[in-house]
């Protein structure tokens, strides 16, 4: 099981919907502080990143900036300037419209990407994510991450047959590249977590084993026996890293994939409730309350 996929699967809400931003100096757009985590790539130009408090992070063309939910932003071309609230129009079900902020100085072309979050579930993993990734383009290194950049380039300055499937992929192919990217090269330091927790081989494989089959009555010394640890050990190093207890975190996944299941498709309530490894509607009628 890809924890990863599987984390995102559950908290996403609806489809990503993305503006083209064609901007003149001088410009600056403003992001809310809402449910939604932002990526943004420089098609063309440069601009800054610019924060309520902290200073402000200059970027060029190829560069990939992923924001956290929660996190108000703005993107200008400099510090200080006018900003317009980001609200493209949509036309219909189009998944990319476009927003033009016209301007007698340099020109900056931008994708900018959201994807609505379930804030009220928030993932103990994701809970941890900083509120801005920076992936500045760099040669010969990212090539899988240049090359969805490079293809949202090409689909938006060209749209042809099938675009619209190809970029809903591509959206969420940008979203995991960009989160693989920043897991695999992340700085030095962190001990909580979802970049900690993807790369710690012991609460990997538990965390793997209990995404694959929920509905398993697991036990911690089984979890610590199939990641290689002492029952202690393994116990104190997932609560430390994850957030919650073993069993906590597994009752709390439970009922977050019965929620995503109720919500979203037409299985049975039985079907449910065994996936949740329960034996009972009334038992896991209490434990859904509960959460």
């Amino acid at each position: 099981m890809d924890v990863l996929s599987d984390v995102l699967a559950a908290m996403r809400v609806g489809r990503p919907y993305a503006g083209r931003v064609r901007c003149g100096a001088p410009w600056g757009v403003r992001f809310p502080s809402d449910d939604s985590a932002c990526c943004h790539v420089v098609l063309q130009g440069t601009c800054r990143l610019v924060l309520p408090d902290g200073p402000p992070l200059a970027l060029g063309v190829g560069d990939v900036l992923l924001t956290a939910p929660g996190h108000g932003h703005a993107l200008a071309d400099r510090s200080g300037g006018p900003l317009v609230d980001f609200g493209p129009a949509r036309a219909g079900d189009s998944l990319v419209t476009e927003l033009d902020l016209p301007g007698q100085g340099a020109a900056t072309d931008l994708l900018c990407v959201r994807y609505r979050l379930d804030r009220l579930r928030t993932h103990p993993l994701l809970a941890e994510l900083p509120p801005v990734i920076h992936l500045p383009a760099r040669l010969g290194r990212r090539s899988a991450l240049r090359t969805i950049v490079d293809l949202l380039g090409e689909e938006l300055w060209a749209p042809g047959i099938g675009t619209d499937a190809l970029l809903a992929s591509l959206m969420d192919m940008l979203l995991l590249y960009a989160l693989r990217t920043w897991i695999d090269e992340r700085p030095g330091g962190a001990t909580t977590g979802l970049a900690v927790a993807l790369t710690d081989p012991a609460i990997a494989i538990a965390l793997q084993h209990l995404h694959h089959r929920p509905e398993h009555l697991w036990t911690v010394s089984e979890l610590a026996a199939l990641s290689g640890t002492a029952r202690a050990t393994f116990a104190k190093r997932f609560t430390s890293i994850v957030g919650q207890a073993p069993l906590a975190y597994l009752t709390w996944w439970r009922m977050t994939t019965a929620a995503r299941l109720l919500h979203r498709t037409d299985v049975s309530l039985q079907a449910v409730v065994e996936r949740c490894g329960s034996d009972s509607r009334h038992a896991f009628a209490d434990a859904f309350g509960r959460e």
